[in-house]
């Protein structure tokens, strides 16, 4: 099997893109997943850029690492300089890590207008560089910036960087997609050229997101000889983004047979490790990215769902658990009968086909009039459990009241609530903060004294939807409550013209679900029958 060495700049180059700023403490936990994981490198920053770049460095010579090596990322010495008087190039130096990186002008465009120098200066100033740092034992990574555009521009130039790279003592040249404009056919047929020009050299790929083809343009590079991949956990990086490592790394285990990480078994925390990264670095993750994202393998449509109840592989491309993520069912108004029996085992609940056509009945119905059942699991579960034929509701509601006023610059909200309890009227009023939460507390004070548990419930989130704005103080509103427990959460929906009609009808499945099925062991592993 070919192996691939994985270069991970979520550290440096991750962190350029916009809205991401990491601390020390953060870049140092993320080190010790990325470590964990097993890639080959983690570049930690450019030393002589910033205090904070040069901490971690300080910092990162106490990880104790099992996999990967660190990196340092600078650029050559400037113009008409020597590497041993360079301010970067001693920042270097001064990180004392095993590997650094260095990157060199490739185009002609950037060496006469960026650095505005002669060509044979900057040849200079890369074999120099490189030559220096190998002097002091370092394992020596050379990055060609923008190489393929000035591959274009000119070739034999280009070429000339690589071999006065090499000439410094390079361990390996990466070939840089800087704008990330160039296509996966470009990025093969350069990779083959440079391998033909060096033959003893072994080629690394490094690209950007621009044209939405970075994960292709590094695997097409890979499948024309490339060793090395960099890029970033979830894509993060300037612009559009690096080449996301996420999905590079389970292509090449799982599609191209190509290892990469040190034991195949390591795969499977790469969902975690992606959610991870993502929360340290304060993004919301991205449902829709490929093995990893919440909705890699959900599934929606009736007719999918009814496919995979006979043949699991018939709508997923690999198994979901081979990256730590797992298999969903969606509830929508596309849903078959399929999806509601899927959900049902889900939940440990036993129903009939014809229970589930008519909760799927209800749900379409339902849906048309503005609830979404996607993000409210626990209002599918709930309507599952009261469409069986012994059913009792734990409470009827007779009515309930809400009164808002204002007092004195101070508005106050109170709530009544009128409810039949295995035949026991209760009546009970609270005041609240708001209209839902005196709702919510008047509820729960006709309820405690028959279902102490409800006290370890806690209104988690509250969310408003506005589907149809076009109606304006008329339109539709969608409520979406989360609950939990201290062991449990869930999600729960209402809708309809009148907000507190809505709170209530998502508080209403929010409190039977809790107290029904809240703690029956789930079936989510279970094997999916006809």
């Amino acid at each position: 099997m070919n192996r691939v060495a994985i270069y991970d700049t979520t550290l440096r180059d991750g962190t350029q893109g916009e809205g991401i700023s990491l601390s020390v403490a953060d870049k140092l936990k993320i080190a010790r997943l990325l470590d964990n994981f097993g890639v080959a490198y983690i570049e930690g920053g450019w030393p002589g850029s910033n205090p904070k770049d040069a901490a971690f460095f300080d910092e990162a010579q106490h990880l104790d690492l099992k996999h990967a090596k660190i990196a340092a990322f600078g650029s050559t010495c400037r113009k008409n300089s020597e590497p041993k008087d360079d301010p970067n190039i001693m920042a270097l130096v001064e990180a004392k890590t095993p590997v650094v990186t260095v990157v060199g002008k490739t185009s002609m465009l950037h060496v006469t207008d960026v650095l505005q120098t002669t060509p044979p200066e900057n040849l200079r100033m890369i074999r120099e560089s490189l030559a220096y740092l190998k002097s002091l034992g370092k394992e020596v990574i050379y990055d060609a910036e923008h190489f393929f555009d000035g591959f274009k521009l000119d070739m034999e130039y280009a070429l000339d960087t690589l071999e006065a790279a090499i000439a410094g003592g390079a361990d390996i040249v990466v070939l840089c997609d800087t704008n990330g404009g160039s296509m996966p056919w470009e990025i093969a047929e350069f990779v083959e050229t440079v391998q033909r020009s060096f033959p003893d050299t072994p080629v690394g790929i490094h690209t950007h997101n621009d044209g939405e083809l970075a994960v292709a343009n590094s695997l097409a590079a890979i499948k024309a000889g490339a060793v090395h991949v960099q890029g970033t956990i979830n894509g993060y990086g300037e612009r559009c983004g690096n080449a996301n490592l996420c999905s590079i790394i389970a292509d090449l285990e799982l599609k191209m047979n190509i290892r990469c990480l040190p034991d195949p078994e390591h795969l499977r925390q790469l969902t975690t490790l992606s959610r991870t990264v993502s929360e340290i670095a304060n993004m919301m993750p991205v449902n829709g990215a490929a093995y990893v994202g919440k909705s890699a393998f959900a599934h929606k449509g009736g007719i999918h769902v009814a496919a995979m109840r006979r043949t699991v592989q018939s709508y997923q491309h690999i198994d979901p658990e081979q990256v730590g993520n797992q298999m969903r069912v969606l509830v929508s108004d596309l849903s078959g009968q399929g999806n509601l029996l899927s959900k049902a085992e889900e939940f440990g609940l036993h129903v009939s086909r014809e229970e589930a056509v008519a909760v799927l009945d209800n749900i379409k119905q339902l849906e048309n009039e503005g609830f979404v059942f996607e993000g409210a699991e626990a209002s599918v579960a709930i309507r599952l459990h009261r469409a069986k034929p012994h059913y009792r509701p734990i409470f009827t509601l007779i009515d309930f009241t809400v009164l808002v006023s204002e007092r004195n610059g101070h508005a106050l909200s109170q709530a009544m609530v009128k409810i039949d309890v295995d035949g026991d009227i209760v009546h009970t009023a609270a005041d609240g903060n708001g209209p839902v939460n005196a709702l919510d507390l008047a509820l729960r004070k006709a309820l405690l004294p028959r279902y102490p548990e409800l006290a370890e419930f806690q209104l988690a989130d509250y969310k408003v939807r506005i589907p149809d704005g076009n109606n304006g103080t008329a339109a539709t509103t969608r409520v979406l409550i989360d609950t939990q427990n201290g062991h449990d959460r869930w999600s729960t929906v209402g809708a309809g013209a009148n907000i507190i009609q809505a709170s209530w009808l998502a508080l209403v499945d929010s409190v039977e679900y809790g107290l029904a099925l809240a703690n029956r062991p789930q079936a989510v592993e279970a094997p999916m029958g006809d």
